[in-house]
């Protein structure tokens, strides 16, 4: 059995339009080259597409459900020639980008919105480690873009760009200690901390910690759902607050010492070594472009 694409072409336009004139019209054919290519694939199918005896063609229930098959096996062949005219383009036929949880969930819908309409045959996959574990991806190579809080020392073979500022809260339960009373600074070191963890051991890790007695969470979400239930205290951002199903249960303690904002980097990282297709680019433009709370901080390169 032999199925041309131009058979299933001229089935699924006549289906489409109406009738085998209309047919040919759309594709800019003589009308019995339509006719012929929907003859001869009948008779390779063994079955009747259209049923012939009115004014114009009608689908037969055999016709109706092929026609889908066939709108499936067009559709892949206009996918396979745009994924060919994007790699003769040098585009990347894949990008892995690492993000942080910082970084606010609801401003990536739009963005990737707008990659997958700019790079539709681009396979994108999204990676949520935690700080230091986003520069490390990027430096071995598993992630050609990384979104992360700033570090103090970051490796030499990366190079990154500020792309905003996200203020962290101080958290507590309802019926926490430090919900009860103005809190100084040492009232802060007595009382267990649950601070956010990493997969490595590095200085970031411990950048945040304040008190004698902590945990370490490999998660935002779960370290407000401990906090709620009066575990400890914690330093989440406002994104991850306001979308915690735990939010009603938080209170933010009156800090003698500061105003409860503590500001921390954004950064996008990538390898200097390693070439930057286009999508790649845009990706790099765009974050750059759709600065986060920038009123806590001017963007820089390095």
């Amino acid at each position: 059995m032999t199925v041309s694409l131009e058979q299933l072409q001229a089935f699924a336009a006549a289906a489409e339009a109406g009738s085998f004139s209309a047919a040919a019209r759309r594709l800019r054919k003589a009308q019995s080259a339509v006719s012929t290519h929907i003859a001869n694939l009948e008779t390779d199918l063994g079955l009747e597409l259209f049923d012939r005896r009115g004014r114009n063609p009608v689908l037969t229930p055999a016709g109706e459900r092929l026609l889908l098959e066939a709108r499936v096996v067009l559709e892949r062949r206009e996918h396979l020639i745009g994924v060919a005219a994007s790699l003769e383009q040098r585009v990347e036929n894949r990008l892995v980008v690492a993000i942080d949880e910082l970084y606010p969930e609801h401003a990536l819908g739009a963005l990737f919105a707008d990659f997958a309409q700019k790079f539709p045959f681009v396979e994108l996959e999204l990676l949520f480690p935690l700080m230091e574990d986003v520069s490390r991806l990027v430096q071995d190579g598993k992630a050609d873009l990384g979104v992360m809080w700033r570090q103090d020392v970051l490796p030499t073979e990366l190079g990154f760009q500020t792309i905003g500022w996200v203020p962290l809260k101080l958290v507590c339960g309802r019926q926490h200690p430090l919900a009860k009373e103005r809190v100084e600074w040492e009232e802060l070191k007595r009382h267990r901390q649950i601070l956010v963890a990493t997969r490595s051991n590095g200085p970031e890790k411990r950048r945040l910690r304040v008190s004698a007695e902590v945990w370490w969470v490999e998660s935002h979400w779960v370290i407000l759902e401990m906090v709620k239930h009066g575990i400890g205290w914690a330093l989440v951002s406002d994104h991850v607050i306001a979308a915690s199903p735990a939010a009603p249960d938080l209170v933010t303690p009156d800090l003698q010492f500061d105003d409860g904002d503590w500001p921390v980097a954004l950064e996008l990282v990538w390898h200097k070594q390693r070439p930057c297709g286009p999508a790649a680019a845009w990706l790099r433009e765009r974050f750059a472009a759709q600065r986060i709370n920038a009123q806590f901080g001017t963007g820089q390169n390095r």
